[in-house]
């Protein structure tokens, strides 16, 4: 049988441009997607201690499995799956093409004419910070994935988060300032052509926490992180309620990599904070634990694992696990890992 990561290799070649990720992180990664839904214990390889993912998430058997009746599922994913993922389709209406792909509606505003106009701004205004004011807001969701169950309730004070996410061009400061290495995919320390304001990735939590120290800053709770996409009408995307694949770089766009940060004039917040839905998960400081008031066992919650929210350009949708963009949707990597769609922003206090 094919390792994990050739087997990975395999899958993700048409997809990742610039590196391989390294193999542990591969690891990490599937081990996280597997268990988004239930986060059940899976099935693991007796020798190497690693989740036996690739014997499902197969190139063929990705598009050809029908989550809703196929019982081998059950055993990573959790018994609770079939519903949960109905549910999510339904609420959606995205259901899936001949190939296993989401066919959503597009809108009438496409993203084209707000691209051109993006790139007007200046370096100094992809660093402004957007005030979050103080108040309760809602949290969760009662029809999402256990993890990010029980909606409830969330009082905070005012803040300020990031209005873009951290650019290669913002974080090559750092680079030169000898506090971290550059990126595996930069080649001799250099961003890639075309790439300045694009969404600085492969960073693992740690170096996103280290940035935004660095900077005077932090990164953002998971709360905050909420608070700023849902706003206080407890909406599922940053723009309301309605998906719609040109309001940000999710698969559904269709772009395959990063895009330039703020490109989604349509889709930014009600705070007017851009690509909290799509081009890169985000690193939050939280460790992946459970809302108060969650019933759900999972052996994965405690300090093991640190959060990212948002979905990104390439995310669960392609294992059919439904969209990831969604405000509520929590996914949990180990905090050394680094790939191709893990980014983050900062946060601070108000004054």
């Amino acid at each position: 049988m094919q390792s994990a990561a050739l087997a990975q290799e395999n899958i993700m070649k048409k997809k990742i441009k610039y590196a391989i990720v390294p193999a542990f992180a591969l690891a990490l990664g599937l081990f996280a997607y597997a268990h988004q839904a239930g986060g059940q214990s899976g099935d693991y390889d007796p020798v190497t201690g690693e989740p036996k993912c690739m014997d499902c998430h197969t190139q063929e058997r990705r598009y050809s499995t029908d989550y809703t009746r196929d019982e081998t599922c059950v055993g990573c994913h959790g018994p609770g799956l079939s519903e949960n993922y109905v549910s999510i389709n339904e609420r959606f209406r995205t259901p899936h093409d001949a190939k296993g792909g989401f066919m959503v509606a597009s809108s009438a505003d496409g993203a084209t004419p707000v691209m051109s106009a993006v790139k007007k701004r200046s370096a100094r205004q992809f660093n402004e910070m957007a005030l979050v004011p103080a108040g309760e807001f809602t949290m969760g969701s009662n029809d999402w994935w256990p993890k990010s169950q029980p909606e409830h309730k969330e009082s905070l004070g005012a803040f300020r988060i990031d209005r873009y996410e951290v650019t290669n061009k913002r974080y090559k400061a750092f680079v030169d300032a000898g506090k971290v290495k550059a990126p595996g995919h930069w080649t001799d320390g250099r961003i890639p052509e075309g790439k300045e304001y694009h969404p600085v990735v492969f960073v693992s939590w740690y170096d996103a926490d280290a940035f935004c120290k660095w900077e005077g800053k932090r990164l953002p709770s998971e709360r905050e992180w909420e608070k700023a996409t849902r706003g206080t009408d407890k909406r599922t995307f940053p723009w309301g309620d309605q998906f719609d694949k040109n309001k940000g770089n999710t698969p559904q766009f269709g772009n395959e990599d990063t895009m330039q940060v703020g490109s989604f004039e349509s889709g930014k917040s009600p705070y007017g904070v851009y690509d909290l839905a799509g081009n890169a998960f985000e690193w939050v400081d939280d460790w992946f634990k459970p809302y108060p008031g969650n019933t759900h066992s999972d052996e994965n919650y405690g300090e093991k694992f640190k959060v990212l929210r948002g979905g990104s350009w390439f995310d669960c949708t392609n294992y059919k696990c439904g969209i990831s963009s969604p405000a509520y949707n929590r996914i949990f990597f180990h905090p050394h890992t680094r790939n191709n769609n893990f980014g983050f922003r900062c946060a601070t206090g108000a004054k």
